[in-house]
């Protein structure tokens, strides 16, 4: 904590005005997190009562056995893994290139092709016309369709292509004097310094993939394609229409509120393990591949 006795008297209001801020804004972040965890390990009686507000009430673990007992679930948690792992693969297979191409001031036609980039950020085909697209290229209801058709995100393109603009020319000129080509200056040079760009745009990919919903929503018919986000969604809508399901309720600790609440802690429970490794990168490499000479 601060040492108050330092500052002047405005100084002091100033510094317990952004901790009060702070505060308020760690905790309304928090708060959600908590209140999902405390909601998934309530009885049911107790959430449907409204009774669960910051701690669990009746403490019960019903709700997780019957969501792993689900094999939709298991289903839907593997496809999220395959979408997540190979849809930041393919993104970084496209990014990385596409970045370097349009950091090069000698591409051809380089300020036109960025503006088209950067047009991307702002507007877009809309709903209809990237569906029909989808649709002619065959690439509905299938992996392939979710993988390749999100893969480059303007936004990532920009700040990736930024980095690679702020790697000093010297280093290229060092590796064209040893013969190297644009792949070789591009895999041993660029990529090994921009590590921290890269890992940060990975990251966006990968929580972008994860959370994945309303596309694979659109454009998955069958359910063992679908992944966990459209899963839950659907749990949640088809939950407590269910008459088998809430036939059960008299007899069980569970409702579908804590279920939702037990697939949505599941959900997030990967993401959180690995931002830590990757953490590390994330300010650097926002800082540099956002700021431009």
């Amino acid at each position: 904590m601060a040492n108050l006795n330092l500052y002047s008297a405005g100084d002091k209001r100033f510094v317990i005005i952004n901790m009060i801020l702070i505060a308020v804004f760690t905790v309304s972040t928090m708060y959600p997190f908590i209140y999902i965890g405390s909601l998934s390990f309530s009885s049911g009686f107790a959430a449907r009562a409204g009774q669960v507000v910051l701690t669990p009430i009746e403490t019960t673990f019903e709700a997780y056995k019957y969501i792993l007992s689900q094999r939709m679930f298991w289903v839907s948690y593997g496809n999220t893994f395959f979408y997540t792992i190979f849809g930041t693969i393919c993104s970084l297979l496209f990014l990385i290139p596409g970045a370097y191409a349009l950091s090069r001031p000698q591409l051809f036609g380089r300020r036109f092709f960025n503006l088209m980039v950067a047009f991307t950020m702002w507007f877009n085909a809309g709903l209809i016309p990237f569906f029909l697209n989808m649709r002619d290229l065959g690439l509905l209801d299938s992996y392939i369709g979710i993988i390749i058709g999100f893969a480059v995100n303007g936004f990532n393109l920009i700040l990736l292509r930024n980095f690679f603009e702020g790697v000093p020319s010297s280093f290229e000129e060092a590796a064209r004097m040893d013969g190297a080509n644009d792949f070789q200056v591009l895999w041993k040079v660029y990529v090994p310094l921009a590590k921290p760009a890269i890992a940060t745009v990975a990251l966006f990919c990968l929580v972008s993939r994860w959370n994945g919903f309303f596309w694979a929503m659109v454009l998955l018919r069958d359910e063992d394609k679908i992944p966990l986000q459209v899963y839950l969604r659907h749990t949640i809508a088809t939950l407590s229409d269910d008459h088998e399901f809430g036939a059960t309720l008299a007899s069980t600790n569970y409702s579908a509120e804590t279920v939702s609440a037990a697939i949505i802690v599941c959900s997030i429970i990967p993401v959180i393990i690995v931002y830590p490794f990757i953490q590390k990168y994330f300010e650097k490499g926002i800082l540099m591949g956002g700021v431009k000479e």
